[in-house]
């Protein structure tokens, strides 16, 4: 089976060999080179998962991640400038779910978009096999079988990133994990040694899913250890 996948690049040669790579993996693959173009080509597709460059014309990437995120979940690789490390924060704050820095090597990239993928299907395979599995604590709730969360009865709007990270936690709750063993065991491989991406989404998560800023019910860290989600 086949990845619909979307390359948004507004170098065209950058995209055009991203779009040769994937292709001779066997993806389906279109390309954008400007943010608007980018936006009506995701309603139009529908993408598996996109891939995401900063710096565009008319809507830059983080523009187009903000509109992504109203109404999709698919996974977004975001393309950055190398060493700034702002861009990387700002896009995973903005939900996306994993981020390259420029000069990267296509061996990488496609390594990132097949782990990105692997995630998709073991979420979908998952929530098929357990049928009516959820996870309770006290107002918050994890239904496997929907992929969804609801906080006091109303859905929480989270990336598929944040969904899994909360899922693993939630699964094995009052254990502490180290940040590179969630990175190891939700990211999928090694993010060599950038624990920030995991700070990043666990604020992102707290935001979504706890009633107060510095007094959190659910996902606790323990100092100079990790996180660990606690089970009421």
């Amino acid at each position: 089976m086949y990845n619909k996948i979307l390359v948004i690049d507004d170098e065209k040669a950058i995209a055009d060999i991203i779009k040769f790579n994937l292709e001779k993996e066997g993806h389906s693959v279109e390309t954008a080179y400007d943010g608007e173009e980018a936006i009506n080509l995701i309603h139009k597709i529908m993408p598996d998962l996109v891939i995401l460059d900063v710096m565009m014309p008319k809507k830059d990437g983080f523009q187009v991640l903000k509109e992504i995120r109203i109404d999709y979940n698919f996974p977004v690789i975001m393309l950055t400038a190398k060493e700034e490390e702002v861009d990387k924060v700002l896009g995973l704050e903005l939900g996306a779910d994993d981020y390259i820095t420029k000069p990267f090597s296509m061996r990488e990239l496609i390594a990132r978009v097949k782990a990105n993928l692997r995630r998709v299907d073991y979420s979908n395979a998952a929530a098929t096999k357990d049928l009516g599995t959820m996870i309770t604590s006290d107002d918050l709730t994890i239904d496997l079988n929907k992929y969804e969360v609801k906080k006091d009865g109303c859905i929480v709007d989270l990336t598929l990133r944040e969904y899994e990270l909360l899922k693993f936690l939630a699964s094995s709750s009052n254990q502490v994990f180290s940040r590179e063993q969630l990175l190891e065991e939700v990211w999928g491989y090694e993010y060599y040694g950038d624990i920030r991406t995991v700070d990043v989404t666990i604020r992102r998560l707290r935001e979504k899913i706890e009633d107060n800023s510095g007094d959190f019910k659910y996902i606790l860290t323990k100092r100079g250890v990790g996180y660990y989600f606690r089970r009421t």
